[in-house]
């Protein structure tokens, strides 16, 4: 073994699949390891991160994660992390808390910014304030304002974690994942379950982290083009003052059950009318360990060949069945020690729960007498493939993939890097497959039929559950009081009111001025350019982006859906749907679904909606959405215009089963994502586009797909001669896009099959049909069992007179982190809070995320012009925020979000030019820009708008003042 400096090398490698050098040291003072991975990605990456299993549900890791980064010994302000939100180029930011594991994860593309973010991260998990103020404002904490008011819990962890146990889907996660794993900490909620959060206490709060929060528990990440030896230096400076310590923090294996258990649970639950059951079941499987490479990629596959297509079999069998409206479960589990797999149905008559469960059984049963269909194989394999070699992380840098993929062996004191280098167990596994070896069959006989540790859940809905938790808090709550004496009472107010006066208290300029940034003269003047190259093709707008791909060809194909009807609008979503997962009149779906898998790397279509920015006009379309390796850009062109041309629609029962899924999927987002669906119900008022995308995607798309469901019951031939006229009035080239995306040298290869491609559909004269708006409402309430509300507010300002102004991004980005976050999360104990602004339709939008206030959250919205007028913001504060700015007009894209990205520029008429005068704008913001949107604001009295989702209860006694202008819509 080598040496360097403090650190001892323990393993080297070229990871050649990655085009990366991996270097994994071990501390020699403390033990702690260092995880180096050296390669041209600009986009750096580091990470500290903690084994930090619990042994209950008291949410004490959650909330040791949130209360780290509210200080430290170098950074002793109220929150360095918000403070690092305000001015970083950062590309990534965040904290997160497994069921074993806490990481602490950060990322930026500038090497100063770099540095300044570790540092602030280092010294925020070694040297924490963690004060008991800080303990109960993100954890929980009896309020009590006046002596005469009743007690209340609040926190910030208390809330998210309110919000995260209304949300059916997730309870069944944690359920099913607890049910396999009684004996260790993946048995209990490491996120905290409302009603053990108030249990914890501060001293075990504190105790935790000087048990766990050590260099000898750590498991340190880089990753990029930063020096690799400074890397070593900087973390050196936090290490040097630490001794090794026997730290007990490993986390123990499942003894296996000697035969299947059974699990009932209740979760709160709406009701329609009885129209549709809305029970859930999961089968549970417990795996092996992670840690061995081809067995763990060998499960990956034969999740997509069970589950991953509409045609693999496990997920054709029960969509079929006719047992429930769209599958449940997190398929395989692969994060922690053991791994498992979880699958069902939602949407079940619970007393159906024995006929779910023996159909999951015989199919797989099935499967391993019978064998897999080859074809199915072929499609999963290449699809996994095709993932490893594409390293497509989304909207996540790729280097914080990498280190959750290293921290699935790693924290388990194996090897971080057997996962990270696929090749060699690809290759192993694809031989023996090639050698017609049962691998897959023989995996579902050894780890599904013959594996005496599963367990089934059911999950039942109970219509009373909810307030019946309401009031046992509420009784717990009033014991509490009853038991307290005046003294208590008088000491809790004062408690109280000390707790808000520190929420309130404004961090010294002394103590901001710690914390490290980058000055404007840091940042580039100009902004980055994607390439673009705007061809005609006939009659065809095409785009193409001259970007490095690594032989991947990106394609984008646009329908124009203003040319349809406004009653034909909202089926958009589910044709687009069926064009991929219906069948043609070549092949059926189940053919078609191992097409796509096997020939292409997948597509999918999804509906955009934008205004220009040349005012109120819309641009509705839909894309499907395609990608493959060049040498079958000709397959993924075929495959298009025969989904396109030659779908068959007649399938009454296929199409019923595509139309529940996506309502299950939509009522399964309805707690997750509350905000979005309200800001977009908030935006639907103001604009055409804002009101499609409701239309499409929000509350009212929920409504049609329920309407759809009985439509298609009750008179299909309509529905069918729709989707036949909504095909008819898309498919005309005259208002087609296609946006292409790889290198030139493929590009001159592509071009001729992209003519042929869209020689093939017809041309007609483009109408644009006209879309009569709903008028909006005043105060739009929607009810759903939940414990938390999202509560949002909305307002035209280009109605008010204001012009847009680059500024006009800093003040919201500044609101966003200062304004909102300190009076909405902090004081109002919110999960999270944030405004929004579309610079092209003029919608200024304020939301709250799982908030247990509603009333009080608006009345922080409407205080917001005159903390902008009174603002005193110094010229530190400010260069925070423009570079705030500046780093998400920036963000690190990969070469498929650059080329998408360019596209909806194009189409809403955002061009380089005004983009560039944007930033200039925003480089140029004064404190003065502030101060006139302020003025602006208190124009906008009486003409905002108000959208709350939340417990009908909860929204009747806010909302009882309001009642003449109160619209209430049962949701679920």
């Amino acid at each position: 073994m080598n040496s360097t400096c403090e650190f001892e090398l323990i393993k080297e490698e070229n990871i050649l699949e990655l085009k990366t050098r991996a270097l994994l040291y071990r501390h020699i003072k403390t033990g702690a390891q260092v995880l180096s991975l050296i390669n041209d990605d600009e986009n750096k990456v580091f990470g500290v991160n903690f084994r930090t299993p619990s042994n209950d549900s008291t949410g004490i890791a959650h909330i040791l994660e949130h209360s780290v980064l509210c200080g430290s010994r170098k950074y002793p302000v109220k929150e360095p992390f918000v403070e690092l939100i305000k001015g970083s180029l950062q590309t990534f930011l965040n904290a997160f808390t497994y069921p074993d594991k806490t990481c602490y994860p950060a990322a930026s593309q500038n090497l100063k910014d770099f540095y300044n973010l570790i540092d602030v991260y280092l010294d925020a998990v070694f040297y924490p304030q963690i004060t008991p103020w800080i303990f109960q404002q993100e954890g929980c904490h009896l309020e009590l304002e006046n002596i005469q008011d009743p007690l209340v819990y609040k926190g910030v962890v208390f809330n998210e974690m309110k919000g995260a146990y209304s949300s059916p889907d997730r309870l069944l996660m944690e359920y099913s994942q607890h049910s396999l794993f009684p004996n260790t900490p993946y048995g209990v909620e490491s996120g905290g379950d409302p009603k053990y959060i108030p249990h914890l206490t501060y001293d075990e709060f504190h105790r935790f982290h000087q048990d766990y929060y050590h260099p000898s528990n750590t498991r340190i990440y880089f990753y990029g083009d930063d020096d690799p030896q400074k890397r070593l230096a900087i973390i050196e400076e936090y290490l040097k003052d630490f001794e090794r310590r026997d730290i007990h923090s490993s986390v123990s294996v499942q003894k296996p059950f000697d035969m299947p258990k059974h699990f009932v649970k209740s979760f709160p639950g709406g009701e329609e009318g009885g129209e549709h059951p809305n029970g859930m079941i999961t089968v549970n499987w417990l795996l092996p360990e992670t840690t061995q490479p081809e067995m763990n990629l060998a499960l990956q596959i034969l999740e997509y060949i069970l589950l991953g297509m509409p045609a693999s079999p496990l997920r054709k069998a029960l969509i079929e069945s006719g047992l429930g409206e769209g599958l449940a479960g997190v398929g395989l589990e692969k994060d922690l020690r053991q791994m498992f797999f979880s699958t069902g149905l939602k949407g079940i008559d619970p007393q159906n729960a024995d006929r779910v469960e023996s159909l999951i059984m015989s199919t797989l049963d099935e499967l391993m007498n019978n064998g897999i269909d080859p074809q199915t194989i072929e499609a999963a394999i290449n699809t996994v493939e095709f993932q490893l070699r594409e390293n497509n992380s989304g909207g996540y840098p790729q280097g914080l993939v990498l280190m959750l993929r290293s921290l699935t062996t790693w924290l388990y004191d194996s090897d971080p890097l057997i996962l990270l280098a696929f090749e060699r167990p690809l290759q192993e596994l694809k031989a023996k497959v090639k050698s017609n070896k049962q691998v897959f069959e023989s995996l579902i006989d050894k780890y599904f039929i013959k594996n005496s540790h599963r367990t089934t859940l059911l999950l039942k809905p109970d219509t009373q559950l909810g307030e019946k938790e309401k009031e046992e808090e509420r009784k717990h709550l009033a014991h509490i009081r009853n038991s307290m004496g005046d003294t208590e009472l008088r000491d809790l107010v004062e408690n109280t009111c000390k707790l808000k006066e520190m929420q309130k208290t404004p961090d010294s300029h002394t103590a901001l001025a710690t914390i490290p940034s980058l000055e404007l003269n840091d940042l580039n003047r100009t902004n980055k350019l994607i390439p673009m190259d705007l061809l005609r093709e006939g009659d065809t707008r095409v785009l193409y982006h001259d970007l490095f791909t690594n032989k991947i060809i990106y394609l984008d194909l646009g329908l124009d859906l203003h040319s349809l009807p406004q009653h034909y609008l909202q089926y958009a979503p589910v044709f687009g749907r069926a064009l991929l997962e219906m069948g043609s009149e070549r092949e059926d779906y189940v053919k078609l679904a191992q097409r796509i898998s096997t020939k292409t790397g997948g597509i999918h279509s999804q509906p955009v909606t934008s205004t220009t920015k040349e005012g109120k006009q819309s641009v509705v379309k839909l894309f499907l959405r395609g990608k493959a390796m060049v040498p079958q850009a000709g397959e993924l062109l075929k495959i298009l215009s025969d989904v396109l041309l030659y779908t068959l629609f007649d399938n009454k029962e296929r199409f019923k089963q595509i139309v529940l899924e996506e309502k299950a999927k939509r009522e399964q987002k309805l707690v997750p994502e509350g905000h979005r669906i309200v800001n977009l119900r908030l935006k639907s008022n103001f604009n055409e586009a804002d009101w499609a995308a409701e239309q499409m995607q929000g509350i009212s798309y929920l409504f049609f797909l329920r309407q759809l469901l009985r439509d298609i019951d009750d008179d299909w031939q309509s529905v069918l001669n729709v989707l036949e006229e909504i095909r008819r009035l898309l498919l005309n080239k005259d208002g087609m896009i296609l946006n292409v995306t790889l290198d030139n040298q493929a590009w001159s290869r592509i071009l001729p099959l992209v003519r042929e491609f869209l020689d093939r559909f017809p041309r007609a004269p483009m109408v644009q049909e006209y879309w009569q708006r709903d008028e909006s409402i005043d105060f739009d309430c929607l009810a759903i069992p939940s414990q938390v509300n999202f509560v949002g507010k909305g307002v035209d300002i280009y109605k008010l007179g204001y012009r847009f102004h680059g500024s006009s991004l800093v003040i919201s980005h500044y609101l966003r982190t200062a304004w909102l976050w300190d009076r909405v999360r902090v004081q109002g104990g919110a999960y999270g809070a944030f405004n929004a602004f579309d610079r092209f339709s003029g919608i200024l939008t304020f939301i709250s995320y799982r908030d247990p206030n509603i009333i009080k959250t608006l009345d922080v919205y409407d205080q917001t012009a005159e903390y902008l007028k009174q603002i005193h913001l110094n010229e530190k504060e400010l260069t925070k925020s423009i570079i705030g700015v500046i780093g998400s007009i920036d963000q690190y894209m990969l070469p498929d979000a650059k080329g998408y990205t360019s596209l909806l520029r194009h189409i809403s008429k955002d061009d380089d030019m005004s983009r560039q005068k944007m930033r200039e704008e925003v480089l140029g913001t004064t404190a003065t820009h502030f101060k006139e949107f302020g003025d602006l604001l208190s124009n906008a009295g009486n003409e905002g708008l108000v959208t709350v989702l939340g417990a009908q209860s909860s929204l009747e006694e806010s909302m009882k003042d309001q009642r003449d202008k109160l619209r209430i819509i049962k949701v679920l």
